[in-house]
């Protein structure tokens, strides 16, 4: 009975932890393994499950175009709402110019336009012209950029995939990946979706020249302040438009779908309190007239105006499909592009491509992990096998927590993974070496293995915070995969410090009486001790 109770294993509050933390790592990563379709899951990357990669121009050029004809639609309603005459507003050459008909009305113009930021004004007899400063400019050609990232990003997550990559590239590129997109049908609406310049303008039909507008070219409609714009259900129909909008859609704040009384999809926006109020002001003084509603350069419904309009909402009818619908809704509550993007390069990378970089991978991974844990058990006996032991459950640890923040997998994450694997393992090690120093210096097997602990804890430390530190640069200032071999090397060094320093310790512990009984050190540890051994 001595001898049996000499050599109980006794469970320790760490080798709890380590089969709480192994109990947790199976629970979460077990629907990633088996590709459930219950549970959180890691996401594969586009290198890993196939995709689309594209890359985006902006022309930002037209960024102020577009705000200096907002300048122009809002300089015309501060007249109409204060009764005062402005002629001839219009944009050409990078410039708003009118006329203010009555010099009394001098001052309060000059108030409003002081307040306009980033404006040059030039004023003689009345006549105005403004032009935006050379450093809005180049201010407004970055918020295009920045703008156009995020309203990118933010349609692509309303339409439902996978972690996509958007990001900066140089200085006016755009970088677009997204994993998941498998056919040309998604692929092309994908890119509908992003490209789609989604501008929404109201604009006043010119009744007094509509009749003609088939007889007007663009020079001749621009002289009169109008332009000619195509209708999009019927493009040989055309409206002849006010320039400057009434309002645009800037003002807009939700965008939904509905259905008409036909049991069609249409699209319901709603203003926000200014624009509600520049609709219903305008609106209630042209009763009888027809407001053109306008979508990206295309007239979708001229209706005329029965009676003011307030509460700031309207609809969009055309002839759409539910996705359609859907799609353009997204587009809208995400917000207009300041400027058009283009296409520089695309690059589709097939399922089949990424099924085959995982199998690789997996082969890499899984000759490299029989070689170490040969090595291990060979080199040093019983404490590889422990080893081994908490490797595996730091592999398990990383595909849970992975899974469940809902991180992405790639061919730069698994290696990665493999790094920490690694890095887990050479944590053992110095553990193990200190331990046979000890122990060769005549120290008793707990001592040794306690000692081992303490004398490596430092070590390690250090180690793995300075390349910790370093994942968290790359994470910060990476893009696409960069981002993730910096989560999977965070995450796998947090868990192989937990694993290596907490988890092995306590099965030492928990095995402390066998090795003293047993004496073998060679076979625990690898290391021979002469009669001691």
């Amino acid at each position: 009975m001595p001898s049996q109770e000499s050599t109980r294993m006794k469970l320790n509050y760490r080798v709890i932890l380590l089969l709480l933390a192994t109990i947790f790592g199976l629970i979460f990563s077990l629907p990633s393994f088996t590709q459930s379709s219950e549970g959180k899951k890691v996401t594969l990357g586009l290198d890993l499950q196939g995709g689309l990669h594209m890359l985006l121009g902006v022309k930002t050029e037209e960024a102020v175009d577009s705000q200096l004809k907002s300048i122009a639609s809002g300089l015309k309603h501060f007249g109409e709402h204060n009764d005062i005459l402005l002629d001839g507003i219009s944009v050409q050459d990078r410039t708003v110019t009118f006329e203010l008909l009555d010099n009394d009305d001098t001052t309060v113009i000059d108030e409003y336009l002081k307040s306009v930021e980033g404006t040059i004004v030039h004023a003689s007899e009345g006549k105005y012209v403004l032009s935006v400063t050379p450093e809005s400019v180049e201010k407004l050609k970055v918020q295009a950029i920045d703008q156009a990232i995020e309203t990118i990003r933010n349609r692509l997550d309303q339409f439902g995939l996978a972690e996509p990559t958007v990001a900066k590239q140089g200085v006016d590129k755009i970088l677009v990946e997204l994993p998941g997109i498998k056919t040309p049908q998604e692929e092309q609406r994908a890119r509908e979706l992003i490209s789609r310049a989604a501008k929404l303008e109201l604009m006043a039909v010119d009744e007094d020249r509509a009749m003609r507008v088939m007889e007007l070219d663009d020079a001749e409609a621009a002289s009169f302040g109008d332009k000619i714009l195509e209708d999009a259900l019927q493009p040989k129909m055309k409206h002849l438009v006010n320039d400057i909008p009434i309002l645009d859609g800037t003002m807009l704040t939700d965008a939904q779908v509905g259905y008409d009384q036909n049991n069609r999809p249409v699209i319901n926006f709603s203003l926000n309190s200014q624009g509600a109020q520049i609709f219903g002001d305008f609106t209630g003084k042209s009763v009888g007239k027809r407001l053109a509603i306008v979508l990206d350069g295309k007239v979708y419904s001229a209706p005329v105006i029965n009676e003011r309009i307030g509460g700031g909402s309207g609809q969009i009818s055309g002839n759409y499909t539910v996705e359609e619908a859907n799609d353009l809704a997204i587009a809208l509550r995400s917000g207009a592009l300041l400027a058009p993007i283009y296409m520089m390069e695309k690059r589709s990378v097939g399922p089949s491509l990424g099924a085959d970089s995982i199998k690789a991978s997996l082969v890499a991974f899984a000759t490299g992990a029989a070689l170490v844990v040969f090595f291990m058990i060979t080199y040093y006996g019983y404490s590889g096998v422990v080893a081994t032991t908490v490797m595996v459950v730091n592999i398990i640890l990383i595909i849970a927590f992975m899974a469940l923040f809902g991180a992405t997998l790639t061919l730069p994450g698994m290696a990665g993974i493999v790094l920490t694997v690694g890095m887990a393992v050479d944590a053992n090690v110095i553990i193990n070496e200190r331990i046979r120093e000890l122990l060769r210096e005549g120290a008793s097997v707990r001592r040794a293995i306690e000692g081992g602990y303490d004398n490596a804890l430092s070590t390690l430390v250090d180690a793995n915070l300075t390349t910790l530190i370093a994942a968290v640069a790359l994470y910060v200032y990476g893009t696409g995969p960069i981002k993730g071999f910096a989560v999977t090397l965070a995450v796998g060094i947090l868990v192989s410090m937990f694993t290596a320093i907490m988890g092995s310790h306590g099965i030492f512990q928990m095995l402390m009486n066998r090795i003293e009984k047993s004496g073998n050190m060679n076979r625990w540890f690898g290391i021979r001790l002469g009669h001691k051994g």
